[in-house]
C-alpha cells in the first residue's frame, strides 16, 4: 500500500498539505444522539473492503498535517480522499457511506473513535464500554444500550491506551487497571485483560459543561431551597463537611457546588486520584496522585500529598475522595485550624460514613484505640451530607446530619434534614418531603460568630413550613 500516491485535489491532508490551528474543543457539527452507529456502511460493504479503504487513507496521510487540522476541515478533506480512492479501486460508495467512513477516520485520528458522538451529547452523563460490541450510556439517570460498537478488540484497546498515555498512565496486561481523565475533566476507568474477560472495559464519567451550583441543583429537584440555604450557611461559616453516597450518586457534583461558596480570598488545595474537581476560584492548587512506574517505584499516594499540602499554607483542603490511610491526615488537618475542609466517602448512610472513616484510619496501622479515633472524628467533622441516586434516576440529598457528641462509644447524631419518600407520580418520579429537626446545632456559637444565627433558624423554619 505504500506505493499509492495521493491524487491531486483541492486543499489535501497529505504530506506538505496546509495546516490550520487544532481545535479539539470546537463543535463538530454532529447531531447529538444518545444512540449513534458509526459504521452503517458495513451493512453494504464487506469488512475487508472497508479495512482496505481505511488502510489506504491512513497510508496517504501526513500525521503532522492531520494533528494540526481542525476536525471540520479534516472531515471534508477525508471525504474527498475517500471518494478518489474508491474511484481508483472501483468501489461503489454513495455519499452517505463516504461521509460515515470519513467521520470514523477523523474520530479515530483526533478523538476517541466511535465514542465521540456520545461525548458530544449533553444528555449522556456516563459511558460504559463492556467490550467492543457492548456500549451502554446513562441518560437522565437510566441505562440504555447506545448501539455504538468498535471494529474489534484491538480498536478498543488502542483508544484505551491513548486515553491513559495522555495523562501519563500505563495500561496493558502487566498493569491492567488505570484511572485517568479526559481533557475536559471527565473521569475514566480502564480494565484490561486478563482481568476483563470480554475485552477491555472502559467507563467514562462525563464532566458537565454547565457550571453546577446549589440553585441549579434545586431546579433539578436534588434538594429544596431551604436545604440549599442551610448548606450555603454551612460553607460560609467554614464547617468541615463530608459528602457521603454510593457510586454515581452525585458526590463530586455536590462538592463542586459547595466549593463555589468559598470566599475568593482563601487558598484552597485539592487532592485527587484522578483530577475531576472544577473549583471556580482564583486561588486553587490542584494535586494529583501518581501511579508506580514500570520498575514499580515512584508512586505518590494521596496520603503523601495530604502531608505535603499541610506545608503549603492552605486555608481549606478538599480531598476528592477519601478511601484509605489519608483519612487520618484529613482528620488531623480538620483538627488543626483548616476549617471548612471537605471530602467525599462511599457509604449508605451518614452513620455508615463515620464507620467508614474510622475503618480507613485503622487501615493506617496507627495503633490508635477506637475511642481515640472516634474522638478525632468528633472534633474534626461538623456535617455529613448523604446523597443518593434513587430508583427514578434522580440524584437527591436524603440526609443532612450533624455530629453532636458521644454516648459511650456511639456517636450522637442529629438529622437536621431527612428525606422521606411518600409516593410516586404518574411519570415514575418519586415524591416526598424533608423532615426537619428544630434542635439547635452544636455549632451554634460559630453561627453567632459569623452573624448567621438568625438566618440559620429562618432557613430551618422555612423548611419545616414546607413539611
Amino acid at each position: 500500500m505504500t506505493g499509492f500516491r495521493p491524487p491531486a485535489f483541492g486543499r489535501r491532508v497529505v504530506k506538505g498539505g496546509p495546516l490550520s490551528a487544532p481545535d479539539r474543543g470546537a463543535p463538530t457539527g454532529q447531531p447529538q444522539h444518545p444512540v449513534a452507529r458509526v459504521e452503517p456502511a458495513g451493512a453494504s460493504l464487506p469488512f475487508e473492503i472497508l479495512a482496505d479503504l481505511r488502510a489506504i487513507c491512513l497510508d496517504r496521510l501526513d500525521p503532522a498535517a492531520v494533528a494540526a487540522m481542525a476536525p471540520e476541515r479534516l472531515r471534508a478533506d477525508m471525504e474527498r480522499l475517500i471518494s478518489e480512492i474508491a474511484t481508483e479501486r472501483r468501489i461503489q460508495l454513495n455519499s452517505r457511506e463516504q461521509k460515515i467512513l470519513a467521520e470514523e477516520l477523523v474520530f479515530d485520528m483526533l478523538g476517541l473513535g466511535p465514542l465521540e458522538p456520545l461525548l458530544d451529547d449533553d444528555r449522556i452523563s456516563e459511558i460504559m464500554v463492556n467490550g467492543p460490541d457492548n456500549v451502554f450510556v446513562e441518560s437522565k439517570g437510566r441505562l440504555v444500550a447506545s448501539g455504538v460498537r468498535f471494529r474489534d478488540t484491538a480498536h478498543l484497546a488502542a483508544i484505551c491506551q491513548r486515553i491513559a498515555s495522555a495523562v501519563g498512565r500505563r495500561i496493558d496486561e502487566a498493569s491492567p487497571m488505570a484511572d485517568a481523565r479526559l481533557r475536559d475533566g471527565s473521569r475514566v476507568n480502564i480494565v484490561f485483560p486478563p482481568l476483563a474477560l470480554d475485552g477491555p472495559y472502559l467507563t467514562i464519567r462525563k464532566f458537565g459543561r454547565q457550571i453546577i451550583d446549589l440553585e441549579r441543583l434545586v431546579a433539578f429537584g436534588s434538594l429544596t431551597a431551604p436545604v440549599a440555604r442551610v448548606l450555603r450557611i454551612a460553607a460560609q461559616v467554614r464547617l468541615n463537611i463530608i459528602v457521603s453516597g454510593g457510586t454515581g450518586a452525585g458526590k463530586t457534583t455536590l462538592l463542586n457546588a459547595l466549593s463555589r461558596l468559598i470566599d475568593a480570598s482563601e487558598r484552597v488545595i485539592t487532592i485527587e486520584d484522578a483530577a475531576e474537581l472544577q473549583l471556580q476560584k482564583p486561588h486553587v492548587v490542584r494535586l494529583e496522585t501518581r501511579p508506580a512506574n514500570l520498575e514499580g517505584g515512584g508512586e505518590i499516594a494521596q496520603r503523601e500529598l495530604m502531608r505535603n499540602a499541610l506545608r503549603m499554607r492552605p486555608d481549606r483542603i478538599i480531598i476528592g475522595e477519601c478511601r484509605g490511610q489519608e483519612a487520618f491526615d484529613m482528620l488531623q488537618a480538620m483538627n488543626t485550624g483548616h476549617d471548612g475542609s471537605m471530602s467525599t466517602v462511599h457509604a449508605n448512610t451518614t452513620r455508615d460514613a463515620l464507620t467508614r472513616i474510622e475503618n480507613m484510619v485503622q487501615m493506617g496501622n496507627m495503633g490508635l484505640p477506637s475511642h481515640a479515633i472516634r474522638n478525632q472524628i468528633l472534633g474534626a467533622v461538623d456535617l455529613i451530607i448523604q446523597v443518593e441516586r434513587q430508583r427514578d434516576g434522580r440524584r437527591r440529598i436524603v440526609q443532612v446530619t450533624e455530629i453532636c457528641g458521644m454516648d459511650g462509644d456511639v456517636f450522637t447524631l442529629n438529622d437536621i434534614f431527612r428525606f422521606e419518600v411518600q409516593g410516586e407520580s404518574p411519570d415514575g418520579r418519586l415524591t416526598g418531603r424533608y423532615t426537619v429537626s428544630r434542635v439547635p446545632p452544636s455549632f451554634m456559637r460559630r453561627l453567632a460568630c459569623f452573624g448567621l444565627e438568625r438566618e440559620w433558624h429562618a432557613a430551618v423554619e422555612q423548611a419545616a413550613g414546607e413539611c
